[in-house]
This record gives structure tokens, C-alpha cells and sequence, in this order.
């Protein structure tokens, strides 16, 4: 059924607006989602907030335990009015606390009165004031390490407290206490893309990075709460005040939180316990990116609705004018009969010699490929015959001249030849693939004595001279005897072709470990050459002399073996072409 163009915008219409309701639908979750994932990025912080605020605690647990064996504590302990002792107790207290950089150092005996502190000079000083009702000094009075947090009654600011006993032999006698500014532990989160807060185990905030959330209750406290707070003077009871926090959970660990104040923030809650110190640190990020993430989400996909959309738009509006043409072209086929007959006629004609030419074209390209196969083998099978018919022609005059040992010789070296021919062969047919064939421990010392044997028919033709001194000791490699060969006789035909024209033509040829170097005195590779010189067919040979095969298969080869080919221009001239093999030891033959 076609629709008219009326009904297809009405069509469209009603599926955008029901597009549009999914998205809004859809927000909220996706919101969520994003959040969650914020979460999920904001524990790895907040691990490290926590282990930062555990580690600086630990830092100075220690110290208060250190600091009471002193022995001028316990003498001032055992005559608390001797002036002397207790200004010089007062005084080693003041630069204790200077050096741990603490708020202050105190000692107090069984009483809780405080004898001596590092803040004596002090207006606000500890001397003289009595801490019986702290909690962290009846723990230490039994004799046991303690800390607290708490409000400074005093100074008014917010301490955290060591406390260990002093003992006299096997008497507690006193207790000595740290205090540390809680607002230094916050510097560590100075920085921190999130906001940090700490609550005790009430959901009491005592640290923050916000400082008008300090004092202030997550949850509302209970009456037996206050009291205890107001019992042990932990925080100042007159400031408490409950924070306007509402919790919307997204996980275990995550929820989403609003927090009434000037204006109404949203943040990503995430928490983790302290169990050690029953303390929870919470951090706060915004939840403004979540929302801009769920937002883009829903703009990308709205984009890709309202393309489809338009797709959906053009494929109905065409396909009504096409039927709108189907019908006018209904009413002119009687017509255009005939017409469209003679020109379907003539279109086939066309089509069957398009046909045609595709098919010539396609027998072009098999022959090229052909053809250009066959140059290759030429170029890789022209040194093995020449050294074929060499040693053919010597055997022939070998048994005329009755020496068959010699002219049996040649015929092995002939089947030889045969046998590297095949192999070459096999590897110019899988030249488009990696070889796969097996490699094994071979003696490099006699791989490089055949390559040089199989070139020692045209270096008498041509002219020519191969330096080579084999090596000291065995060199075991990893490879195959053939291709092996083949390379390196690939490499000095080459060092041979670049000295053409040469009166010395000398190629050099030495082992170091299990790399071969050979190089010509020729001119060199130039530098635009090098990076390709390895390239299937490319060649700076004049025409006809070769197709640039044999470097690309060389590589190939090697590179199955498991080492490296390369090629540089030596300092005093020409070329050097190294090859590199992986070491072996000889467990067992080569693979050929």
C-alpha cells in the first residue's frame, strides 16, 4: 500500500514524539548508569585518600609509647613539685613536639592532672588542667596504647590523640599524650578532584575538605549519642548540627546525594570503611558529568534517530513517486512497447560484449601473472644450470678420458644441483605466503663453502674473487642447508652485479657469531633505495637483468628461519648485506 505524502509526515511525526518519550524515559536509568560508572572510578582515589590518612596515623602511633619511657618522666611523676624536673620535663616536651611537629605533648598522672606539657608557655597550656574524663586516658591507665579524635575544650581546634602509659616498673604511674592537628591529615587531600569527609561511627563528621561540613550528623543523633559526646568533651556539643543530606542508593558502596546549603548539590557518594578505626571516608563528586555523559548519550542517539528518520522519510517519499511514475508509465507502455524492445536488443548486444572484454581481460591477467612467474624461476634457476651443464660437460670428458671417480663426482654434484633447483622452486611457488617448512641445527661454515662452490663457475667466466676465511670453531645455526644457500648465493651474485665493469671484483665474505656479512666494492645502495630494497620486484637492474625477486625471497627465508636480513653502504664503499641467525647446537641434522 503507497501512503500519501500527508500520511508519511504524520507517520514520522508520531515516531519521533514516541522516540523522544523513550529518551526521557530512558534518562533517569542512563543517569544512573553513568553515575555508577563515576563511582566505580572515584574508588580508586578514595583507596588511596584512605591508605594516605591510615599510613599518617601509623606514622605516629608509635611515638607516644617511645616518648613515656623517658626516665625524667617517671621522676617527675614520682615528686610532681620539684620545679626543676618539671621545667625540664616541660621543655624536652615542647621540642619533641616541635620535632614530630604534634600540637602538643602532655603528661598527666593517675588523677588525669596534667604535670607538664609542650604548650607551657602557652596562654591556653594543658599544665594544670585534668583529662581523667577522656576516654583515651582511662584506656591508657589500664595499660593500654589508645587514640581518640576530639574538639580541643581548650585551644578550640580539632586534635586527634595518642596516649600510652608511663610505667614504673611494673606500676602505671601516668599517662603521656599527643595531640596532632586534624587539619594537617587534610593537606593530603588538597588538590583531590572529589570532596573527602570522614564520620566516626555515630555518622558524625569530624574531618573534611569542606570545612562547613565539620560537626555536623550525617543522621540525626540519638539523646544517649549527645551525652556521650558531651560527657568526653569530643566535639563542641553547642555546634553540633545535623547536615541536610538525602541518599538515593546505586550500588553497595555508591548513592546518589543531595546536600541542602546555599544551593542544592548533587553528588556521587562513594564509601569506605576503616574498621580498625570505625571510621567511614566518603567522597563527593559532582554529579554534573554523569548528567552531561547521559545527556550526550541521548543527543547521539537522538541524532542517529533522526537520521534514520530522514532515511525513512526519503525511502517512503520516493517510493511514492515512484509509484506516482509506475502509474504514468503504465499509461504510456502501450506505447513505448516496441521502443523499449529495440533498445533491450541493442542493451544486450552491449552487455554480451562487456562480457566479453571482461573475460579477455581476466585472460590477460592470468597471463601476466604467468609470465612474470616464469622470469622469476629464469632468475633463480640460471646459476644452477650453468653449474649443471658445467659439470655434465666435465663428466662427459671425465669418462673419455676413463675416470669415472670424477665424472661420478659430477653427476652427484648435478643431482645435488637438481635438488636445490626443486627446493627453489617450492619457494618461489609459496613466495606470497610465509614457508612453513622445518628448520634445524646446521654448520653455517658449510652452508657458506656450497654457496661459494655454486658460484665458482661464473666467478671463472666472469672474473672475480671470493674473500672468505672460515671460522676457528664450529658455528651451529638455525635454518635450512638449501634455502640457506640459497640466500647467500643470492647475496654474491648481487655483490657480483653491482661490480660489473669493475677491475676488481672482490667480494668480501666473514662470520661473527652467527651473522654473514658480505660486501661488494661496488658504489653503495643509494639512500632512497634502501627502505625498499627488499620489496617484491623492485630492482635497480637495467632491464631484462632481473625482476627483483631474489631479495624479497631471501627475506622471506630468513626471516622463516627466525633471523634478520639488512642492508647498509660500508664506510670505505659499496654495499653490506648481513645476515643474522638464530644460535643452535647440533642435536639433530638441518632441515634442508
Amino acid at each position: 500500500m503507497i501512503l500519501s505524502r500527508r500520511r508519511i509526515f504524520a507517520v514520522v511525526a508520531c515516531i519521533a514524539l514516541g522516540m523522544a518519550l523513550v529518551g526521557a524515559a530512558a534518562f533517569p536509568g542512563l543517569e544512573r548508569h553513568y553515575m555508577r560508572q563515576q563511582a566505580e572510578r572515584d574508588a580508586v582515589p578514595l583507596k588511596l585518600a584512605v591508605e594516605g590518612l591510615r599510613a599518617t596515623l601509623d606514622r605516629y602511633a608509635p611515638l607516644p609509647a617511645l616518648i613515656a619511657e623517658r626516665p625524667q618522666l617517671t621522676v617527675l611523676l614520682r615528686d610532681p613539685q620539684n620545679a626543676v624536673v618539671q621545667a625540664a620535663v616541660n621543655e624536652d616536651l615542647r621540642q619533641t613536639a616541635a620535632t614530630v611537629r604534634a600540637s602538643d605533648v602532655y603528661l598527666m598522672d593517675i588523677s588525669g592532672r596534667t604535670v607538664a606539657a609542650a604548650s607551657y608557655r602557652e596562654p591556653g597550656s594543658y599544665v594544670g588542667r585534668n583529662f581523667s574524663y577522656q576516654s583515651y586516658f582511662t584506656q591508657a591507665l589500664n595499660g593500654d596504647l589508645s587514640s581518640f579524635s576530639v574538639y580541643g575544650t581548650t585551644t578550640g581546634e580539632r586534635g586527634y590523640f595518642y596516649a600510652a602509659p608511663v610505667e614504673d616498673g611494673e606500676r602505671i604511674i601516668g599517662v603521656l599524650a599527643i595531640k596532632f592537628n586534624i587539619a594537617a591529615f587534610q593537606s593530603i587531600w588538597r588538590g583531590a578532584e572529589s570532596d573527602i569527609m570522614v564520620a566516626d561511627r555515630n555518622d558524625f563528621v569530624f574531618m573534611s575538605s569542606h570545612p562547613e561540613w565539620h560537626f555536623r550528623a550525617i543522621r540525626p543523633l540519638s539523646s544517649a549519642t549527645r551525652q556521650q559526646i558531651a560527657q568526653n568533651l569530643q566535639y563542641p556539643i553547642d555546634r553540633i548540627d545535623l547536615l541536610p543530606i538525602t541518599a538515593t542508593a546505586l550500588s553497595e558502596e555508591a548513592s546518589q546525594v543531595y546536600i541542602e546549603g546555599d544551593t542544592r548539590e548533587s553528588f556521587v557518594l562513594t564509601t569506605q570503611r576503616l574498621n580498625d578505626l570505625d571510621w567511614t571516608m566518603s567522597s563527593l563528586s559532582p554529579t554534573r558529568p554523569a548528567t552531561l555523559n547521559a545527556l550526550r548519550s541521548l543527543l547521539i542517539a537522538g541524532l542517529v534517530v533522526a537520521l534514520g528518520l530522514i532515511g525513512l522519510l526519503a525511502y517512503l517519499l520516493r517510493q511514492t513517486r515512484q509509484a506516482e511514475a509506475l502509474a504514468q508509465e503504465q499509461r504510456a507502455k502501450a506505447v513505448l512497447e516496441d521502443t523499449v524492445a529495440a533498445r533491450t536488443a541493442d542493451l544486450q548486444t552491449v552487455l554480451g560484449d562487456l562480457r566479453q572484454t571482461q573475460t579477455d581481460l581476466i585472460q590477460a591477467g592470468k597471463l601476466s601473472a604467468l609470465g612474470q612467474m616464469s622470469a622469476a624461476l629464469s632468475h633463480e634457476f640460471n646459476q644452477p644450470l650453468a653449474a649443471v651443464k658445467t659439470y655434465a660437460d666435465n663428466a662427459g670428458a671425465f669418462l673419455d678420458r676413463d675416470q669415472p671417480k670424477a665424472a661420478r663426482e659430477n653427476i652427484a654434484r648435478i643431482s645435488k644441483m637438481a635438488d636445490r633447483m626443486a627446493t627453489i622452486s617450492a619457494h618461489l611457488r609459496n613466495f606470497a605466503r610465509r614457508p612453513q617448512q622445518a628448520t634445524g641445527p646446521l654448520l653455517l661454515n658449510s652452508v657458506l663453502l656450497d654457496a661459494i662452490a655454486v658460484t665458482e663457475m661464473r666467478l671463472a667466466s666472469e672474473g672475480g674473487h671470493i674473500a672468505y676465511d672460515p671460522p676457528e670453531r664450529e658455528v651451529w645455526v638455525t635454518g635450512g642447508h638449501v634455502r640457506l644457500q640459497q640466500v647467500i648465493v643470492n647475496l654474491i651474485n648481487n655483490a657480483l652485479d653491482a661490480m660489473e665493469g669493475l677491475t676488481d671484483r672482490r667480494v668480501q665474505i666473514w662470520v661473527e657469531g652467527t651473522t654473514v656479512s658480505v660486501r661488494d666494492t661496488g658504489d653503495g645502495i643509494e639512500a632512497a633505495n634502501v627502505e625498499n630494497i627488499f620489496d617484491p620486484f623492485f630492482t635497480t637492474k637495467s632491464p631484462g637483468k632481473g625482476l627483483g625477486l631474489g631479495l624479497s625471497i631471501s627475506f622471506n627465508i630468513v626471516t622463516d628461519f627466525g633471523g634478520t636480513l639488512s642492508a647498509r653502504n660500508h664506510p670505505e664503499g659499496g654495499a653490506v648485506f648481513t645476515v643474522t641467525l638464530k644460535p643452535a647446537t647440533p642435536k639433530q641434522m638441518a632441515a634442508q
